[in-house]
């Protein structure tokens, strides 16, 4: 996906948004303009003001129209599109201040309009930081987005072209210190790479022939070519964008509700404003002018504009956060579902285990000579590209080389002459004469869930390798963490159930599901949210997807396939499950700071409203004291911004 579409793409979304959320970027730099002239105007009438009442008076009204003069006209203008588009009136916060502000000037009062004005308006640039801090994330990733790439032409010449005009299969250049163009696999030359852009990890990562390399990431000291894999459109750079990109409009079902809720508080302020007015003459005893300027007071007493500012820049902010720790939410919504979690199923592969085998246990006979041994199964493995003789060649890395000719033998394994002896690596069940001794290590290394292969001389075994997918090293952490916090843990996997058990003992799951074929996966989703109630998935391969979709909340590794990707609710871009834990305490913690808004920012409402009907609120305490709860609501959100030091 190209930088031109990504815009055209964020700017639809931003006018997506519902109508009562206001972005007062739209005026950039004209506007912070204007506030600071309507700064200079207010304090230019509260210096006039014992001196010449008249040019005071005009310098608050020049603040009320400087400062405030987007906050006017998008409380007028949003409030008529809105009840327009929903038939029905639909009142804002925004034409709720324009109104409380035009009062106080019809009665006289006009420093308290240019201060209400002047702060209302500082409150909500403080609430345009945060609520722009997770869109600017968006901005930083689109600056890193690649835009052109060096073809490499069939007569070694090379062209600068576009992005958008390369194809798959076509071969690249990419030279030191520039931007890998686009995914694909390295075919010459050896490198290291910055990936910091798609896994957040700051360690440039070594690359040689063969290896993955990915869009937007940064070249270092070498120069390699490439062959393009994806289109540019669906890179995993791409996926990142437009998963960050989807973040922005799925907000948290507290956040959504406030939203909804706004037009209607709104409403039934302004109905009962009316009878605010009248029961000052007829209830409280009050005179027309005190009722009326009780009623201005009442106005801005009620504003929601703490309330409104609870939950979206709190959402935003987490989501920030998050993404700076490689942990991608496709929205808030699925923030508060993760800390709703009663149940979380993990797939075991390349999720709680590292998806490779390693060799864990090997012997031979009393009298053989180990080294010797060890060197001869290596360079038998060397000629096999099995997954089990890569784990023996990455065990023993430098071995004495022997010129062997080796047979791959199906059902047998790898076999070859070596000192006037056969010699033959294969599965315990190939091999007839096996002693009591080597018989019963095969069982219980198997009982653990490892994969035993022998080694025979002349059809006698002399040797054996165990090895196993072995548990990632945040795997028990994470899922300690998990069954602490409440959750129910279920490892879920294709293995028999000996070797799922095995693996689940060491992880310590409070439940094994093995031997499952991959459509089976999402029943077993289903049955969890049946017993236990919501219910996460993480997982990481294609058959992993229809279980992540049924899941409430499905989680993705990075490292997984790109369907895991899409339909995946949120993404660890690192096979890293201390991110999962961070992002569900951090999930808890977004609950938390929302309630606490919304809780001080009812408790302030209340609390001026009961001051102003008993006589002691004015219009300059009211707005000091309301809008001063709107800052202390936003500065608890920005909170979310950075990362709690217990979470460490």
């Amino acid at each position: 996906m190209d930088n031109a579409k990504l815009k055209v793409h964020n700017h639809e979304k931003a006018h997506d948004h519902e109508g009562h959320e206001h972005d007062h970027s739209h005026g950039g730099k004209f506007t912070i303009i204007m506030f600071f002239i309507g700064i200079a105007a207010f304090i230019t009438g509260f210096i006039l003001e014992g001196s010449n009442e008249l040019l005071a008076n005009i310098a608050f009204v020049t603040s009320v129209v400087t400062a405030g003069y987007h906050i006017i006209l998008e409380g007028i203008g949003d409030t008529f599109k809105n009840s327009i588009a929903e038939k029905k009136f639909q009142p804002n916060v925004h034409f709720l201040m324009a109104l409380a502000t035009a009062g106080a000037i019809a009665i006289g009062s006009f420093e308290e309009a240019a201060m209400l004005i002047v702060i209302f308006a500082g409150a909500h640039f403080l609430e345009e930081y945060v609520d722009g801090k997770s869109k600017r994330e968006i901005t930083n990733l689109l600056n890193l987005n690649p835009t052109e790439a060096r073809i490499l032409r069939s007569d070694g010449s090379t062209k600068v072209v576009s992005v958008d005009e390369v194809k798959i299969g076509d071969i690249l250049q990419v030279l030191n210190g520039a931007q890998v163009p686009t995914d694909g696999v390295v075919l010459t030359g050896t490198t290291a790479i910055d990936e910091a852009s798609i896994n957040g990890e700051s360690i440039p990562k070594e690359k040689s022939v063969g290896d993955e390399v990915y869009g937007s990431t940064i070249n270092g000291a070498g120069t390699f070519t490439m062959e393009v894999t994806k289109d540019s459109s669906e890179t995993v750079f791409s996926k990142i964008l437009q998963m960050v990109n989807q973040s922005q409009k799925s907000l948290t079902k507290t956040a959504t509700l406030i939203q909804r809720l706004e037009p209607k508080y709104v409403t039934i302020v302004l109905a009962l404003f009316p009878l605010v007015l009248l029961a000052g003459p007829y209830i409280f005893g009050w005179s027309w002018a005190v009722s009326l300027y009780r009623s201005m007071v009442y106005l801005i007493s009620v504003s929601p504009c703490a309330l409104a500012a609870s939950a979206v820049p709190t959402t935003l902010a987490t989501i920030s956060n998050l993404s700076k720790k490689g942990v991608l939410v496709k929205g808030g919504a699925f923030l508060s579902k993760l800390q709703d979690l009663k149940a979380i199923s993990f797939d075991k592969t390349g999720t709680l285990t590292n998806g490779k085998p390693v060799v864990t246990d090997y012997s031979f006979e009393k009298g053989m000579d180990e080294s010797e041994m060890i060197d001869l199964v290596v360079a038998m493995e060397k000629q096999s590209n099995h997954p089990l003789a890569t784990a023996i060649i990455n065990k023993f890395p430098e071995r004495k080389s022997l010129e062997l000719s080796v047979e791959n033998e199906v059902g047998r394994g790898l076999s070859t002459q070596y000192k006037n002896s056969q010699y033959r690596i294969g599965k315990p069940s190939s091999f007839g004469n096996v002693s009591f001794v080597y018989s019963e290590k095969e069982k219980q290394l198997s009982s653990e869930g490892k994969t035993v292969v022998y080694v025979g001389k002349n059809e006698h075994v002399i040797g054996l390798f165990a090895l196993m997918d072995v548990p990632n090293q945040y795997a028990k952490d994470a899922i300690n963490y998990f069954k602490d916090a409440g959750l129910h843990t279920t490892m879920i996997t294709g293995d028999a159930k000996l070797t799922g058990e095995a693996v689940g003992k060491q992880i310590g799951v409070d439940e094994v599901a093995a031997n499952v074929m991959p459509e089976d996966k999402a029943s077993i989703v289903q049955a969890q949210q049946r017993k236990y109630g919501s219910t996460g998935m993480l997982g990481d391969g294609i058959n992993d997807a229809p279980a992540l979709v049924t899941a409430d909340v499905g989680i993705a590794m990075g490292d997984g396939t790109d369907v895991a990707m899409d339909v995946a609710d949120l993404v660890l871009m690192k096979n890293d499950l201390s991110k999962l834990v961070y992002a569900h305490k951090l999930s808890k913690k977004m609950d938390k700071v929302t309630w606490q808004n919304i809780l001080f920012s009812m408790f302030v409402v209340i609390f001026l409203v009961t001051l102003n009907f008993l006589g002691k609120m004015d219009i300059t305490i009211g707005v000091i004291m309301h809008e001063g709860s709107t800052i202390v609501v936003i500065l608890n959100a920005l909170r979310m911004l950075r990362t709690p030091k217990k979470f460490l």
